[in-house]
């Protein structure tokens, strides 16, 4: 079998590299199998990934048992719970692009022959699919797993609901500093993604449906001996890749991002896939419009209901059956698509646990009739915004408010903070698109001190930014074009009237066409916020939300 690590392993002027390879503790004996790489994101940061070290043992055992040699390498991680509401929240999304990169440099510079892509979190996910579809190599990814969820008084707790939106509820009374210390530490009890539908777990569901990951990798948990025997069956999968020739784009398919973005319409899952999703594809030569979301999630129901907006945890979903059980729900939509798995989409959802529950519903039974995402238009947001409407209340989806302009997330928490925020407002905060801010940093430190301040269903929030999956209420984001390319959103003025309407698909800033006109005339763009450093080339190069926020050729 020709493989690609011939390049540095065969050959008498290959006799330096392979002394290199000695040098690591590479046996002679190994030289004929197929180098893997394993790229982990492992670090002390983020809860998410701290049991990595411990999967990095099983998927070497697994390549090892299969036939294939193993190298670790690593790429760095953001924890964006704990970037959430300062500047580093710069850092976040940009990160994807560098993780790519990393990741290309170091598998085209020593040709590895395959790729496993050990991940959990947020932009890191991504990332890694971006790599491996750029590449086109044999690649596979696992899932470090979510976490378990917290207890308080024998009520279950989320990292979202019960800090981020605990400081809303400390501020109103509802709480005091015990109860506010209590939850804190114990909303988060160990290793695993956050325990809701948040972007990691969001990412991980879209993943497995992709066909990217072994069937049940998303949901199985991350402290338990199932996440270690699949990161063993991981490993041995990716030498049989190998051997099958099967390279990443002969999965990721324009059929396959399809499946994926009907899952995660089907769960109600974070806004954030509307970025990620399109740049993977990208990556891929697959084209996907920010329409194709909205009309998937217009005939796909949302058939389970986890936190933010529902009740459930990601446990819930893993013991109701994962996406397997999920795949089996949609199966009449799915396209019937190869996975890395070796079996089709349709095998999967066949085989599948079938069983009444509640954490997945029969499409003719679903919460919701139509997926968790919308993508509204209008004179506010000529190129298309995002809300989950999933996690919207009914007396939200249509609303009409007064603006509260901030030019900063920071200006408007402090507003927020002080109490300043009333029924019928609608806060604006622009200038933190992927240019403006740059980076397009989260909203859910504001967005959640709305909601604990119980104001969740009398004000909504518009931003160029990007709100966390955690996000719940009427939170509309990556409104496109952003402030700083001279978008609508930067024209709005203090106490403009702003009308949102969900179930039509609409937004739109209630003054006249000329007065819009007139005041897109006498613009001027604001200095940069940074001008130094990585964020500075970043903001050069970055396109809108709308197109995925990737980066210009």
């Amino acid at each position: 079998m020709k493989m690609r690590s011939d390049a540095i392993k065969k050959g008498v002027e290959r006799a330096p590299v392979r002394a290199l390879l000695y040098g690591t503790g590479f046996p002679k004996s190994q030289m004929e199998k197929p180098l893997i790489g394993l790229v982990s994101s492992a670090t002390d940061i983020i809860p998410g990934h701290i049991g990595m070290k411990e999967l990095e043992r099983f998927i070497e055992k697994g390549v090892h048992s299969a036939g294939g040699y193993p190298f670790i390498f690593s790429v760095p991680g953001i924890c964006d719970g704990i970037t959430m509401g300062h500047s580093g929240m710069h850092y976040s999304l940009p990160s994807r692009e560098l993780i790519a990169d990393i990741i290309e440099a170091v598998v085209e510079a020593h040709r590895f022959d395959g790729l496993v892509m050990l991940t959990n979190c947020d932009k890191i996910t991504p990332g890694m699919l971006m790599a491996g579809a750029r590449m086109d190599i044999p690649a596979i990814a696992i899932t470090a797993g979510p976490m378990l969820s917290g207890r308080y008084e024998m009520e279950r707790l989320s990292f979202v609901r019960d800090t981020f939106e605990a400081v809303g509820r400390f501020q109103r009374g509802e709480i005091d500093e015990r109860e506010l210390a209590c939850l804190e530490e114990e909303a988060c009890p160990g290793a695993g993604s956050c325990q809701g539908l948040y972007t990691a777990n969001t990412m991980a569901c879209v993943t497995e449906a992709l066909g990217m990951s072994l069937p049940g990798c998303a949901t199985a948990l991350a402290v338990s001996s199932k996440k270690r025997r699949m990161a063993f069956e991981t490993g041995a999968r990716m030498v049989e890749l190998i051997k099958e020739e099967v390279n990443s784009r002969s999965i990721m398919t324009d059929a396959a991002f399809r499946n994926a973005i009907m899952v995660d319409m089907a769960l109600g899952g974070s806004t954030n896939t509307v970025l990620h999703i399109p740049a993977i594809a990208r990556e891929a030569g697959v084209t996907l419009s920010l329409e194709v979301f909205d009309e998937i999630s217009a005939s796909v129901p949302q058939i389970a209901s986890l936190r933010p907006g529902g009740e459930h945890f990601m446990e819930d979903l893993e013991y109701a059956g994962g996406i397997p059980t999920v795949l089996s729900k949609l199966k009449d939509k799915l396209n019937d698509v190869s996975t890395v798995s070796g079996l089709t989409t349709w095998q999967i959802a066949d085989g599948a646990p079938a069983f009444e529950q509640e954490v997945i519903r029969d499409p003719e039974n679903a919460y919701k009739k139509e997926g968790g995402i919308a993508v509204l238009k209008g004179n506010l947001a000529p190129q298309g915004a995002v809300v989950k409407q999933s996690a919207v209340s009914e007396a939200m989806r249509v609303f009409t408010g007064r603006a509260r302009t901030f030019d900063s997330e920071e200006e408007a928490m402090k507003v927020i903070m002080e109490g300043n925020i009333k029924s019928g407002d609608v806060v604006v905060i622009r200038y933190e698109g992927p240019k403006g801010g740059p980076g397009m940093r989260e909203m859910l430190s504001p967005t959640a001190a709305i909601a604990g301040m119980g104001l969740g269903d009398s004000v909504a929030l518009i931003t160029d930014g990007r709100f966390s999956g955690g996000t719940r209420g009427p939170c509309i984001g990556h409104i496109s074009p952003e402030a700083m390319e001279g978008g609508p959103i930067a024209m709005i003025k203090e106490g403009d009237k702003i009308s949102i309407d969900i179930p039509a698909r609409k937004i739109d800033l209630l003054i006249k066409e000329e007065e819009l006109s007139r005041r897109i005339e006498n613009w001027t763009p604001p200095q940069p916020k940074i001008n130094t450093g990585y964020l500075a080339r970043y903001s050069k190069q970055v396109t809108s939300a709308n197109t995925g926020a990737v980066l210009k050729p």
